[in-house]
C-alpha cells in the first residue's frame, strides 16, 4: 500500500515538507490506542537469530535508522515501533541552527535517490536531550555529533565535546560526524591530524566515565584509498568502536536523471541507490585492509534485502537504512530481517 497509494501522493509535495508532515502524520497515529500495537505486530521481528553483540551493545536485530531522520528525537517511542534495531538521531550541534536556505531537499525519482543540503538544521542540545529524558521505548540509540556552522575548525573540537559531555547519560552509543559535505570545511577535520586530535579528546574524556561508551566515526565515501588508510591507522590510535560507512557523495556520475534537472538542484550530499556499490566498496576496502579489526555500520544505497545482505558479505556488522525506508517503506525494515532470518535457519 504504501509504494502504490501513499508514496505516489506524498512524492507530489515538495520532500521537506513531506517529511514534517509525515512526522505529524506518524505522532498523530500514535495517539490512538490500538495504533501501537497494530505496527508492533505488523513489523517487529522476535527471531533470536536477528540479535547482534556490536561493540559492547545487543543489538536486537542488524537494522537501524540512520541519522537525519529525526534529527531532534522527536519520534524515538513511535519509529521504534517499525522494527528498527536501532535509531541514530542527530546530527546535533550544542546551539540550535536552522541549517542553509530552503529548497535543501530533492528527489531524483529515476535514481531512487535524495539530494539534501540540509546543513545540521537542529533544535540544538538542550531539546534534544528534554525529549530523550521523556523516552518511554528501550530501542538503542547512537548519537550523532557536529559542530555549528559559525564554529571554525580550529574550535570544532569543543563543539563536540560539548555535545559528548551533555549527551553520554542519554545515549547508547555516539557518532561523529566529520563528513557532511553541507558545513563549509567540515570535511577538512577528516585529514589524519585534526581528526586524531579530535578523537583522542574525547576517548580520553570517555574513558573518566564509569560507563564508557562506543565512539564511533562517520566518513565520507568520497575517500581516497590513501585517505581510507589514514582511517584506519587513526581508529587504532584513538581506539574508537568503529565507523560508519558512508555518509552522502558528491558524485554526480552515476546519476540516471537529466543532467539539467540535477545541475538546477545544485550543491548537496547525494544518498540512495546511486550511492550503493561505492558504499559497499569503502565497507570492503576497510574490513579488508584492517583485518576486521573494528565493527562497520553499512549505509548507503540500502533499498532491499539484497542490499543489505551485500553490505553485511563486504565486513558490515550493522547496517543503517534512510532513503531506502523514504523509497520503500517501513516494510523495508522487516523484508531485512525476515530475509536474515530465513538466511540463519
Amino acid at each position: 500500500m504504501y509504494k502504490s497509494i501513499i508514496r505516489p501522493l506524498l512524492f507530489k509535495i515538495n520532500a521537506e515538507t513531506v517529511h514534517y508532515l509525515a512526522f505529524k502524520a506518524i505522532r498523530m497515529l500514535h495517539y490512538l490506542p490500538f495504533v501501537p500495537a497494530l505496527l508492533k505486530k505488523k513489523y517487529l521481528s522476535h527471531e533470536p537469530s536477528l540479535e547482534r553483540k556490536v561493540f559492547g551493545l545487543t543489538f536486537p536485530n542488524p537494522v537501524g535508522l540512520a541519522a537525519g531522520f529525526d534529527k531532534n528525537a522527536q519520534l524515538i517511542d513511535q519509529l521504534s515501533n517499525f522494527g528498527f534495531g536501532f535509531i541514530e538521531i542527530g546530527t546535533v550541534t550544542p546551539k540550535p541552527q536552522e541549517g542553509n536556505p530552503k529548497p535543501r531537499l530533492f528527489r531524483l525519482k529515476k535514481d531512487q535517490a535524495l539530494i539534501n543540503r540540509m546543513g545540521f538544521n537542529n533544535e540544538g542540545l538542550d531539546a534534544l536531550i528534554k525529549r530523550l529524558k521523556k523516552r518511554k521505548s528501550q530501542t538503542l540509540i547512537g548519537g550523532n555529533i557536529g559542530k555549528n556552522k559559525i564554529t571554525p575548525n580550529t574550535e570544532a573540537a569543543q563543539d563536540y565535546i560539548i555535545s559528548f559531555e551533555a549527551l553520554h547519560p542519554w545515549v547508547d552509543y555516539f557518532v561523529v560526524n566529520v563528513s557532511s559535505p553541507n558545513t563549509p570545511n567540515l570535511r577538512d577535520l577528516q585529514d589524519k591530524e585534526p581528526l586524531t586530535q579530535l578523537l583522542n579528546a574525547l576517548q580520553a574524556l570517555n574513558q573518566k566515565k564509569s560507563q564508557p561508551k562506543p565512539i564511533l566515526l562517520k566518513i565520507a565515501p568520497d575517500l581516497t584509498d590513501t585517505q581510507l588508510d589514514e582511517i584506519i591507522e587513526v581508529v587504532n590510535i584513538s581506539k574508537i568502536a568503529g565507523i560508519i560507512a558512508t555518509n552522502t557523495t558528491l558524485d554526480r556520475s552515476q546519476l540516471q536523471t537529466d543532467r539539467s534537472q540535477v545541475d538546477s538542484i545544485g550543491a548537496g550530499g547525494l544518498s540512495g541507490q546511486p550511492l550503493k556499490n561505492r558504499a559497499t566498496e569503502v565497507i570492503r576496502y576497510l574490513h579488508q585492509k584492517s583485518n576486521a579489526a573494528f565493527p562497520i555500520i553499512g549505509v548507503g544505497g540500502i533499498h532491499s534485502p539484497e542490499d543489505a545482505l551485500e553490505k553485511l558479505e563486504a565486513g558490515a556488522s550493522l547496517v543503517q537504512v534512510y532513503t531506502g525506508f523514504v523509497y520503500e517503506g517501513p516494510g523495508l525494515i522487516k523484508k531485512i530481517n525476515q530475509k536474515l532470518a530465513e538466511m540463519s535457519k
